[in-house]
């Protein structure tokens, strides 16, 4: 590898080629989207969440800035900003590690083994300690909330939207006209 921006292009295919769904940002290849789904024989199976990378110039060098955008319910990811607890990617990155095993092996790792001592979501750690059946019922319920798989169709966002947007429309019709018209 001669430069890092070589490299960056190669770790990037590499993740296009293990059939991740990318979305690039710009034009450049330092920010970008990533479709990541929960690990099997986790609660977060299933659940398709969208991760935002950026990868700083000096990467392979400095660790990439992942992050999550829908909401996910975990000890070690901050609920409000989607941010990562996560020592190899934020401590002990080396360059010897690419975007696939962001994907493929720490991400997986994290929702499998939480570390509720170390959190960045201290609501969801103390309820993982104190009441795991109640913790576990609350990351299925975000999965079903947040993490539904976008080739669905619209989200749960957009299809409460929708419904308003045609019960509106079949509210103003003038199928029920009552009374005289004004004069």
């Amino acid at each position: 590898m001669s430069s890092p921006s070589k490299r960056r292009e190669m770790d990037l295919m590499k993740l296009m080629m293990s059939d991740y769904k990318v979305e690039m940002v710009n034009d450049g290849m330092q920010e970008f989207f990533v479709d990541f789904h929960g690990p099997n024989e986790s609660l977060y199976q299933g659940g398709v969440w969208r991760v935002r990378v950026e990868l700083p110039d000096a990467y392979p060098y400095k660790s990439p800035s992942i992050g999550f955008i829908n909401k996910i319910y975990h000890p070690n990811v901050d609920e409000m900003s989607g941010s990562v607890c996560l020592d190899v990617i934020n401590q002990t990155w080396s360059p010897m590690f690419d975007l696939v095993n962001v994907f493929e092996v720490f991400l997986p790792q994290l929702l499998l083994y939480p570390n509720p001592s170390d959190p960045l979501n201290g609501e969801a750690a103390a309820l993982m300690m104190r009441d795991r059946p109640a913790y576990e019922q609350k990351v299925k319920e975000y999965c079903q909330k947040y993490a539904k798989p976008r080739d669905e169709g619209a989200s749960s966002e957009e299809k409460s939207s929708e419904e308003e947007l045609s019960e509106d429309e079949y509210d103003s019709s003038d199928e029920q006209v009552v009374g005289k018209p004004d004069p």
